[in-house]
């Protein structure tokens, strides 16, 4: 989930887009490049994600963690690419051992028993809704019609926040392959267990009372863990990956609660960092002909030199990062709307409701598209350069995050982006709906009340 962004930002210069003459102008050009969109549940719907097919990773945005239509269009989108194009990764901004026990079900892995039932901490709403969990049973469904388990298409946790569990993670794979390299994990991680059920508290902890020592003892267990990779492979070499990408998760997990607590860049950037390597471990670990589709908020996934997150805060993202690894090869996929609801809360760790999303703000690039009068359609940047080049100067753009704060909107929400060096490719809802949080009455016949998701 993106930071929250309720804090003071640098202003933009005023009444610089779309007022005026020229602001008819540009909503004008947008609403002639513009390419309608059928609704979403139409098959016709994702046809466009076609002209992504040669691509090594699509990323689609979302401008907020609660829009109904952002993860039905995404998982449209990546169906498609599925089943017609050979992608084969799907990973999103979610921690990894929470994704793992999802991953476990769609592609017909042996279950585990979890310490933690998958995505049940706050913003539940996030991944436990029913959009996602309409996708991950077809995701199972399509893998059932393969046959080599090799080919499924696997679900992926990008993020880094659920320490514990991927500590819980690495011991139990550790006591099925090597038993005493088990015992000397849990003397290593002994040093965060104060810290596993509030991570944030370590950050001040090893600053004021000397637990520096814990950064050596997770960096000495990863490396372990890859040094006897082959020995564990040939023991329970299916597992491999996940271990090894948890022990990954724990040591940028300490580094990132513990410089945490100074503000600033570099935890973001470490976050994201984690991010964009275990995506390259996953496309590695698949082969040179893994592809990938990932989901993360737009402030992840729009080149964040396009933004003032790096222009002003030095802060990077996944999707700079995938640009400069693989360039054309990634396509950085946007997606915005003007009003609706959405699923927030007001401040961490409160209850979610499902707000009122206010009208977009004059001279957004939210309120030139919905000038155009069209309720949903794709912008394919790559497709008009003139309106490109209109684009590229910043703007204001709307980021909602889990935390959703209307009453002060202006400072909280919105921050300058030039859109068209932002994304290669813009999908617009002018009014979109909240989530569903998945709740009992929204189990399945004959599915466990406990799998994947743990009712």
């Amino acid at each position: 989930m993106p930071r929250q962004f309720a804090r003071q930002r640098l202003m933009s210069p005023p009444d610089r887009l779309a007022s005026g003459a020229a602001g008819a102008a540009l909503v004008a050009c947008i609403a002639r490049a513009a390419e309608p969109l059928p609704a979403i549940d139409s098959r016709d719907f994702a046809g466009f994600a076609d002209r992504y097919a040669d691509r090594r990773v699509v990323l689609l945005g979302e401008a907020s963690h609660g829009t109904s239509e952002f993860y039905r269009a995404r998982a449209a989108i990546t169906r498609r690419l599925i089943e017609q194009h050979g992608f084969d990764i799907v990973a999103v901004e979610a921690d990894w051992p929470d994704a793992a026990a999802v991953d476990r079900y769609v592609r017909h892995h042996a279950l585990r028993d979890v310490e933690e039932r998958a995505f049940h901490r706050f913003p539940d709403w996030m991944w436990r809704n029913t959009d996602v969990d309409d996708f991950v049973h077809w995701l199972r469904a399509h893998n059932e019609s393969i046959a080599d388990p090799d080919r499924r298409a696997g679900f992926y946790g990008l993020d880094l926040y659920n320490m514990r569990g991927s500590i819980a993670a690495v011991l139990a794979y550790l006591d099925e392959v090597d038993p005493r390299a088990a015992a000397i994990a849990r003397e290593r991680y002994g040093c965060l267990t104060p810290w596993q059920k509030d991570p944030a508290v370590y950050g001040r902890a090893a600053l004021s009372r000397g637990y520096g020592e814990c950064e050596a003892h997770v960096v000495a267990q990863l490396r372990d863990i890859l040094a006897h990779r082959l020995d564990y492979e040939a023991k329970d070499g299916a597992s491999f990956l996940d271990a090894a990408q948890n022990a990954r998760l724990i040591r940028s997990a300490e580094r990132y609660y513990r410089i945490m607590y100074y503000g600033g860049a570099d935890s973001w950037n470490l976050r994201d960092t984690h991010m964009f390597e275990t995506l390259t471990n996953l496309l590695e670990a698949g082969g040179p002909q893994a592809k990938a589709v990932v989901w993360a908020h737009n402030s992840h996934i729009g080149d964040a030199r396009a933004t003032e997150m790096g222009t002003r805060r030095g802060e990077l993202n996944i999707g700079q990062l995938c640009r400069e690894r693989w360039g054309d090869a990634a396509a950085l996929i946007g997606l915005g709307t003007h009003t609706g609801t959405v699923a927030a809360a007001t401040d961490w760790g409160s209850q979610m409701e499902a707000k009122r999303v206010r009208p977009s703000m004059p001279d957004s690039i939210e309120r030139l598209c919905h000038g155009t009068g069209i309720p949903s359609f794709l912008l394919d940047l790559a497709r008009d350069p003139a309106l490109a080049e209109r684009l590229s100067e910043p703007r204001q753009e709307r980021f909602i995050g889990v935390i959703y704060r209307p009453e002060t909107e202006a400072l909280s929400h919105y921050a300058d982006a030039a859109l068209a060096r932002q994304f290669d490719a813009w999908i617009w809802f002018d009014e979109t709906q909240a989530v569903t949080p998945l709740r009992a009455e929204h189990l399945r016949p004959g599915v466990s009340d406990t799998y994947p998701f743990g009712l």
